[in-house]
């Protein structure tokens, strides 16, 4: 094995959670790993040092679990479903007359130093897994593989309120979870 290729198989492991992350699906993401290393390996001329190899990986990986989203987006599983997609224990939070919370978010400190923090991405990932599979999935194609509304949409055959809904919601669970565990230093 050259020392490329010893390289893309030390970094299957982080592909690997990086498409479980995005696609919740064991197969899926094995699938879409394979076919990310396989690329690599078909045409390593590609890669030409201009980026660190794990980036290129990822952006490679980036288009598969897109291609396996639009592939597998008409299929419904049972995880996928809630008994009540419809109730949402954050609808409590109250809102003022003009829209602002009635009660401020937490003071989040310094967003660039945080941003820098390894540990922060293990809560916001671990945060990430604990949305609805629907709810997770649409705010990880919207805000992690930045598509756009329109294509979600269209992709998954859903109506703009409903996806605006489902991301509000989304983000809403995000926030709780990361004032919880995170910027409260409560571990999950």
């Amino acid at each position: 094995m050259t020392s490329f290729e010893q390289q893309i198989a030390e970094l299957r492991g982080y592909l690997l959670k990086f498409a479980r992350l995005q696609l919740r699906n064991e197969t899926w993401a094995e699938d879409a790993v394979s076919e990310t290393v396989l690329a690599a390996l078909v045409k390593p001329q590609s890669f030409g040092n201009r980026s660190q190899l794990k980036t290129w990986l990822v952006g490679i990986l980036k288009h598969k679990v897109i291609d396996a989203l639009r592939l597998h987006s008409r299929e419904v599983s049972s995880a996928d479903r809630c008994e009540d997609d419809d109730a949402d224990p954050l609808d409590y939070i109250a809102f003022q007359k003009d829209g602002h919370f009635t009660e401020a978010p937490a003071d989040w400190g310094d967003p660039q130093q945080q941003l820098r923090s390894r540990q922060f991405f293990e809560i916001l990932e671990a945060c990430t897994d604990k949305m609805p599979p629907v709810q997770g999935r649409l705010f990880l194609m919207r805000e992690w593989l930045e598509l756009s509304s329109e294509e979600i949409c269209k992709d998954l055959q859903l109506t703009p309120t409903n996806l605006y809904v489902q991301l509000h919601r989304a983000r809403l669970r995000l926030r709780e979870c990361m004032e919880l565990n995170w910027f409260g230093k409560v571990s999950m």
